[in-house]
């Protein structure tokens, strides 16, 4: 085991979240930042800035990424070359490893040689995390876009799928998060008025529009601009959801527009509950497994532990983590498990 501290990096599409630890697994710090990579590299190089700016440099990085699968890059092997680089002009030096799963942590060159490895891998070092402190649970993350369920029993992962391609077969990886999903996602056809109202198939609302409206979306959650660029209060979400179903916010009191966001929560909760249940289906988590809930959407993980009479852990208390960071290590789950495992491999 190393005794450097170090910085865990997850490289999205949307956002890149860092996290800090010390040299005894302590966290010290954590963020996350918008960084729209399908817009250009230049905004990861922006954001490796703003993150060194906050927690300094350290002679450890360990780099998990999802943003390989963004269309700026022809495809998943190129955006992992492309990410690769970029990570080791700004943070190289021999300082930088990137988490492949059973591989380990590989160097640049190796990482760039076996992509499918280091592709789309953070669910796996959270998985690998949740296992090393846990010996059954149902870990599921619900991020701004993506939700990753990952089976743990005997202490060890237990995901039925490796990659995007079989984990969205297998139900292990959905398509909906709290923030950036957009809400002609969440469901074809809504209840309005004694009616049920097909949503209009347009970039009118997201699933932040929702949840701002319930009251459940994280401070903070909600980094990039909304789905018509305009504010980000419940009046503007609510005119952004009549959108949806053809109408303008004053066609209704904002009461109806209250009572549609809560529909569509539970429409997505019905789905993730859906998926839960397939996987608790195989009967290899005992009954007392708890679930594991990380991402800025894990208000709905914990809403399927009560619906299904399982404990709800929070990820950040499986860690030494201090209270007013609690959140943001549960939110940014994969940089701060990439980190961890990179201190106890000592790379």
């Amino acid at each position: 085991m190393g005794s450097s501290s170090t910085i865990g990096w997850d490289v999205g599409g949307a956002h890149l979240k860092a996290a800090r630890l010390d040299p005894d697994g302590a966290v010290l710090d954590v963020i996350q930042l918008p960084c729209p990579l399908w817009q250009g590299l230049e905004h990861l190089h922006r954001a490796i800035t703003e993150v060194f700016t906050r927690l300094g440099t350290a002679p450890r990085n360990a780099v998990t990424m999802t943003g390989e699968m963004v269309d700026l890059f022809p495809s998943r092997p190129e955006g992992v070359a492309s990410l690769v680089r970029a990570m080791e002009q700004r943070a190289g030096d021999g300082t930088v490893r990137y988490f492949g799963g059973e591989a380990g942590f590989l160097e640049a060159a190796a990482a760039i040689a076996a992509p499918d490895r280091v592709a789309s891998a953070n669910w796996l070092a959270s998985g690998a995390l949740v296992a090393l402190r846990t010996d059954a649970a149902l870990f599921v993350d619900i991020g701004s876009t993506t939700t990753d369920m990952v089976p743990v029993r005997g202490g060890k992962v237990g995901a039925e799928g490796g990659d995007d391609a079989e984990r969205l077969v297998s139900g292990e990886l959905v398509y909906l998060g709290a923030v950036r999903t957009p809400v002609m996602a969440m469901a074809e056809r809504v209840p309005f008025d004694g009616q049920w109202v097909p949503l209009m198939a347009e970039f009118f609302a997201t699933a932040a529009d929702v949840y701002r409206l319930t009251g459940e979306l994280p401070e903070c959650a909600d980094q990039h601009p909304a789905a018509d660029g305009g504010e980000k209060t419940p009046e503007a979400s609510a005119r952004r959801l009549a959108r949806m179903i053809g109408r303008d916010a004053d066609a209704a009191p904002m009461a109806a527009w209250r009572e549609l966001a809560m529909w569509l929560g539970l429409a997505q909760l019905r789905r993730v509950e859906d998926a839960c249940d397939r996987l608790l289906s195989l009967g290899v988590l005992p009954e007392d497994a708890p679930i594991v809930g990380a991402g800025v959407g894990r208000f709905l993980a914990a809403k399927v532990a009560q619906r299904r009479g399982r404990a709800f852990v929070p990820f950040a208390s499986l860690l030494q983590v201090p209270v007013e960071l609690a959140d943001q290590v549960s939110a940014c789950a994969p940089a701060v498990s990439v980190a961890w495992l990179a201190r106890m491999s000592g790379q």
